[in-house]
C-alpha cells in the first residue's frame, strides 16, 4: 500500500467512528461514559508525558555522566605516566648535582646517565614505547628503518645496516620514528 492509500484509509475509518458515535443518540449515560473515557485517556497521556519526560532527564544524567568518567579516565592516565616520569626526573637532578661537585667524575656522570636512560626507556615500555635499535650486521627493513645513505664495505652483503645515526621508536606497534641508518651497498 502506499502512503496515499493509507492515508485515506485512516481518513475513512475515522470519519466511519465519528458517523458511528453521531448515530447513537446522546445519553447522560453516553456522554459519561465518553467523559470518563477522555478523563482516562487525558491520564494516559500525562502518565505518557511524564515517563517521556524522565527518560529524557536519565538519558542527559547519563551523557553527562559518561563525559565526567571519560576526563576522570583520561586525568587518572596522565597521572600514572607522570608519576613513572618523577623517578627518572629525580635521577637526573642528582646527576646534575653531582657533576657540579668538587669530586665530579666524568666516569660517574656518565654512568649515571646510562641508568637513567634505562630507567627511562623501562617506565616507557610500561605504556608501550618500545626501542628500534637495530644492530650493526642487521638487515635493513624499510618499515622500520630509514637509510640515511649507503656505503660500499668489502666483505658485507648489500643491505645490511652498518651504523645506527639515531634511534627509531614505536609507540603500541605503530612507528613513531624510523632508526636512521647507514645501510652497505
Amino acid at each position: 500500500m502506499s502512503n496515499e492509500e493509507i492515508d485515506n484509509t485512516e481518513s475513512d475509518n475515522i470519519e466511519q467512528a465519528a458517523d458511528n458515535v453521531t448515530d447513537q443518540p446522546e445519553t447522560e449515560t453516553g456522554s459519561e461514559d465518553l467523559a470518563v473515557l477522555l478523563e482516562q485517556a487525558q491520564q494516559k497521556a500525562d502518565a505518557h508525558w511524564d515517563e517521556l519526560l524522565r527518560a529524557q532527564a536519565e538519558m542527559e544524567n547519563m551523557r553527562r555522566r559518561q563525559t565526567r568518567d571519560l576526563e576522570n579516565a583520561h586525568k587518572r592516565a596522565l597521572d600514572k605516566f607522570v608519576t613513572e616520569l618523577l623517578p627518572i626526573f629525580d635521577s637526573m637532578e642528582l646527576g646534575a648535582r653531582a657533576a657540579e661537585g668538587d669530586d665530579a667524575s666524568l666516569d660517574g656522570v656518565k654512568e649515571g646517565l646510562d641508568m637513567t636512560m634505562k630507567m627511562f626507556l623501562s617506565s616507557m615500555a610500561k605504556f608501550g614505547l618500545d626501542q628500534v635499535d637495530p644492530a650493526e650486521g642487521d638487515a635493513f627493513d624499510p618499515e622500520v628503518h630509514q637509510a640515511m645513505a649507503m656505503q660500499a664495505v668489502e666483505g658485507m652483503e648489500a643491505n645490511k645496516v652498518l651504523s645506527v645515526a639515531q634511534k627509531g621508536f614505536q609507540f603500541n606497534g605503530r612507528l613513531l620514528r624510523p632508526a636512521m641508518v647507514v645501510v652497505s651497498q
